[in-house]
């Protein structure tokens, strides 16, 4: 018994020396700063100089006061509503179209996965031309077939929509990687036994590829609504929050405040509330996920 004991005492030894450097990291890189924003969200901190404890004041200040965080709230959940459906539904046919045994598949999954290896930046450069309203090609393709022409981000009614309709660009991305390798776990034997039983196409989609891939589009939603509140890049390059703040979304309103006007704790307490946020919506779509998420073990 003590030599069982003493042999498992060293594999533990062992286990934790191996794994040491990621532990001494993830405390240095990601305990300690997430414990240092939580103090700081309590005080108001402007470098250089010294945090001053003020409690919950920042808080107060945020929902009794802030206009723009109510604002950038509104900006995010509205994209979300709209982008995560968008992400998911797109992904998932468009894994179904790479789920094929064609002659060149790889070559066409790799194509159309190459949009989620861009850079971001260059991605909003791009669609800052397609979406321009003088010169831009979907307006001269609205234009041909004699549909109106919107400002697009000049306009604050279609700010948001531009925005969204963008992440049609990356439905071929790891969301659809995620899907394709679901897709192929599928078995072959429920297809074949749902055609035995004169299943049709929808039929077979409703009640054998939904059920059997429902714990990836768990996953996939999760993801994508973590994704959808922490979306930055689009707005500040396209947009800087405008026109009018329509596309002031929360990270970028927390960058403004951290960056540009030096309220570092302003910033760490908006910080915190979107961890809240984000934690809620998982644990509500976790809390859900029984009702409609088949586990075949």
């Amino acid at each position: 018994m003590r030599k069982t004991s003493g042999l498992m005492f060293r594999e533990a030894r062992d286990g934790y020396l191996f794994a040491s450097p990621w532990i001494i990291g993830f405390i240095m890189f990601y305990l300690g700063p997430i414990l240092a924003t939580f103090f700081l969200s309590f005080t108001e901190y402007k470098i250089p100089l010294t945090p001053k404890w003020v409690g919950l004041g920042n808080y107060f200040s945020l929902f009794t006061q802030d206009v723009q965080f109510k604002v950038s709230l509104y900006n995010t959940v509205y994209y979300t509503i709209f982008v995560v459906p968008l992400s998911i539904c797109g992904s998932l046919i468009m894994a179904m179209l790479m789920n094929r045994n064609l002659r060149g598949i790889a070559a066409y999954r790799t194509a159309v996965y190459l949009p989620a290896v861009t850079s971001g930046v260059a991605v909003a450069l791009l669609w800052m031309w397609l979406l321009d309203p003088s010169i831009g090609i979907i307006n001269y393709i609205l234009g041909k077939i004699g549909l109106p022409q919107p400002l697009w981000l000049q306009d604050e009614k279609w700010a948001k929509p531009a925005l969204i309709m963008m992440q049609l660009y990356y439905i071929g991305g790891n969301t659809m990687v995620v899907f394709l390798s679901g897709l192929q776990g599928v078995p072959q034997s429920l297809y074949e036994a749902a055609e035995i039983d004169g299943a049709n196409w929808w039929y077979k989609f409703r009640h054998v590829t939904i059920p059997m891939i429902s714990p990836i589009i768990l996953f996939n939603l999760i993801m994508a609504v973590i994704g959808s509140f922490q979306v930055f890049t689009q707005a500040f390059v396209m947009t800087q929050g405008g026109p009018n703040n329509s596309t002031l979304f929360y990270v970028y309103y927390l960058y403004n405040v951290a960056f540009w006007w030096g309220r570092l704790g302003y910033a760490a307490a908006l910080a915190w509330i979107l961890f809240v946020i984000v934690f809620v919506l998982t644990i509500i779509q976790l809390k859900f996920s029984g009702r409609w998420v088949y586990y075949a073990g």
